[in-house]
């Protein structure tokens, strides 16, 4: 026989894996400073400015 599990305590451990795999993603993505924030700016707008500077009409 199969081992015995109880329904709710696997679907409430499942919800707990995903909202910190939530968490770790958040935190990522929206844990940076506004001087880090500003330079991956300044950064987009350099490359971008550096492309249309490379281009032939």
């Amino acid at each position: 026989m199969g081992d015995v599990i109880n329904l709710n305590r696997a679907r409430k451990a499942k919800a707990r894996v995903e909202k910190s795999a939530r968490a770790v993603e958040n935190r990522i993505r929206f844990g940076r400073t506004k001087e880090q924030k500003a330079a991956d700016r300044a950064a987009q707008e350099k490359a971008a400015r550096d492309l249309d500077g490379a281009r032939r009409d």
